[in-house]
């Protein structure tokens, strides 16, 4: 090689070192600017605070199961509208990624726009500034979900706080339905006419619904966490009979307990919490139509524990449907055998399980004396230690204890099945957050 040709060499490579550093720059310039590392429940970081504890490890920061077809969008599903969704976020991250599905639809669903940013306050569409990113789908801004399909996004660069508000919006501009969705969000969500995928204010946000659609979770590369707690239940789980856009749930509210341990500086895991839970949920049975509605809850574990993000702890609310909805006397067994076949599937996995005693309903209208013993016989074996690994105790937490058949009337919600924000409080200060270390054991 010529002297000549050697510098000429030397240049080209130093041209591609120059290029490289510049886009490794542009790379993280792309962040929202507030990079820096946080604490789950911010301020300074105590040892053994929620300070970072790596790099970045997926988990599962929000999620809602797919219920059903949502009524009048069979034929047209939404097209031509953006659909702007509006979810609180548990652990934070850097990074962020969605999954769309649809799971009820008939035909394909087409997306050609979408886009996730940080919501300006609470209870609005408008998108805080410099936080919207456009989505994209193995590196396409459009994509086609099949049928029955769910369909899982490229990551975008965006710092997720603890404790926020996202708004993910997507617009198909063809029809497609009915669209898959999960009612009695307790969140309010929005929609527009035309695509205003990325259009951060509000003001094309006219249409209101307590829906999610086509969103069934929210991931986060985080610094924060190490892994999910997906709670999977029913009404009782899902929030119903809290107030809406408030986040008071118990699983939110037991979320807020581990932040704060850990900011105290107790040995607690450091996870997030996701919520699974459908209204009307059994575990035995499922709801009407192909696919079904409403799957029951021994079958449909696998797509909404077993298919979340770097899931450790399931926490398992389910059986008082079981009875309030069988037409004959429900049978404590089998409701326990559906029990126990979730715990297997879990353990299989190596996840850990808590189950939750069946609260009170004394003064429901499908009250019996027939059906109390039947949640009485359950809960005597879930306390007994032989369907889970831990039990919290969520009907001494909330019963009356002058009439443990009923909810003490603080914690009632007022129709005397679903508690008031109160009552979901307690529901989470009954969790020994201790309960949530470890792993499956090798058998139960």
């Amino acid at each position: 090689m010529t002297r000549r040709h050697g510098y000429a060499l030397l240049a080209a490579i130093l041209s591609v070192i120059v290029a490289l550093s510049a886009a490794i720059y542009v790379g993280v310039a792309t962040d929202d600017g507030t990079n820096e590392r946080t604490t789950l429940a911010g301020g300074p970081a105590p040892h053994n605070s929620a300070a970072p504890v790596s790099t970045g490890v997926w988990v599962g920061s929000w999620s809602a199961s797919p219920v059903g077809g949502e009524p009048g969008t069979e034929t047209d599903g939404l097209a031509g509208r953006s659909v702007r969704n509006v979810v609180h976020a548990s652990a934070g991250g850097t990074s962020a990624r969605v999954t769309l599905s649809n799971l009820y639809g008939q035909s394909p669903l087409t997306i050609t726009h979408a886009s996730l940013a940080l919501a300006a306050g609470t209870g609005t569409a408008e998108a805080a500034a410099q936080t919207m990113r456009r989505l994209t789908f193995g590196g396409n801004t459009a994509v086609v979900v099949p049928a029955g399909q769910q369909v899982l996004s490229d990551a975008v660069v965006l710092r997720i706080p603890a404790g926020s508000d996202v708004l993910v919006t997507t617009y198909s501009p063809t029809p497609s339905g009915p669209v898959t969705y999960h009612p009695r969000a307790r969140q309010t969500s929005y929609a527009a006419a035309g695509d205003r995928t990325e259009d951060p204010t509000a003001t094309a946000y006219t249409e209101q619904a307590e829906y999610w659609r086509y969103l069934t979770a929210l991931d986060v590369l985080s610094d924060e966490a190490e892994g999910t707690v997906v709670a999977f239940g029913d009404s009782l789980t899902d929030g119903v009979g809290s107030t809406a856009n408030a986040n008071h749930r118990w699983t939110d509210l037991l979320f807020q307990r581990l932040r704060a341990a850990l900011d105290s500086g107790r040995d607690v895991p450091r996870y997030s919490v996701v919520n699974q839970g459908i209204g009307g949920n059994q575990i035995l049975a499922d709801g009407l139509g192909r696919p079904a509605e409403n799957q029951a809850g021994v079958d449909r574990f696998a797509r909404d524990v077993l298919g979340r993000t770097n899931v450790k702890v399931v926490v398992v609310d389910l059986g008082i449907n079981d009875i309030l909805r069988n037409p004959r006397l429900a049978d404590p067994d089998a409701i326990l055998e559906g029990l126990r076949a979730t715990v297997r599937q879990a353990h299989a996995r190596g996840i850990k399980v808590v189950g939750a005693t069946l609260m009170p309903f004394g003064g429901h209208r499908g009250y019996t004396g027939a059906r109390e013993s039947v949640r009485q016989q359950i809960n005597a074996e879930i306390r007994a230690g032989r369907v889970y690994d831990a039990v919290v105790d969520f009907d001494k937490a909330v019963r009356d204890p002058y009439n443990p058949r009923r909810f003490r009337s603080d914690y009632d919600s007022g129709d005397h099945l679903h508690p008031s924000d109160k009552g979901y409080e307690r529901m989470a200060a009954a969790f020994d957050l201790d309960d949530l270390k470890g792993t499956a054991p090798a058998k139960l």
